[in-house]
């Protein structure tokens, strides 16, 4: 079998195109949510509980009349019964990107390894993992997509 150049190009153009697609899913959303929180930080600034951000970014999502959902539950899926493990979602926004906030010293693998569970068990793309405890909130964000 013979395969030409321009076959593997053809391939490999097609994963490229593939992959920058995902880059940009959701993408004007995840840019109305990074900036509602950079709102929040430039008003709060670091330093506070996660909590006061979460209640923060929920009104400041609301006046930009995105639609969203705090504190959901996320049973996970054993043995074909849901059980409920104590897993809750910061926010789901407009049903599809999860928002993870945290107020930490840095992120560390372990948090974006829960962003991406979080994803897997909601069968969810995009998220967003938000440290608020940061100098410059743009320093705090990471995307995730699945």
């Amino acid at each position: 079998m013979l395969v030409h150049h321009r076959d593997t190009e053809d391939t490999e153009t097609t994963r490229s195109l593939l992959h920058d697609d995902r880059q940009f899913l959701h993408k004007e959303l995840t840019e109305k949510i990074i900036g509602a929180a950079i709102e929040v930080h430039r008003a709060l600034g670091p330093g506070l509980l996660e909590s006061a951000y979460e209640v923060c970014l929920a009104d400041e999502l609301t006046r930009s009349q995105v639609r969203f959902a705090r504190q959901i539950e996320l049973p996970i899926e054993y043995k074909g019964r849901h059980m409920d493990a104590g897993y809750r979602l910061d926010f789901l926004i407009e049903d599809e990107v999860i928002v993870e906030l945290k107020c930490v010293e840095r992120i560390i693998p372990i948090h974006e390894a829960q962003l991406l569970t979080y994803l897997r068990l909601a069968q969810k793309r995009v998220g967003l993992l938000i440290n608020f405890n940061v100098p410059r909130l743009r320093d705090g964000i990471v995307r995730r997509i699945l």
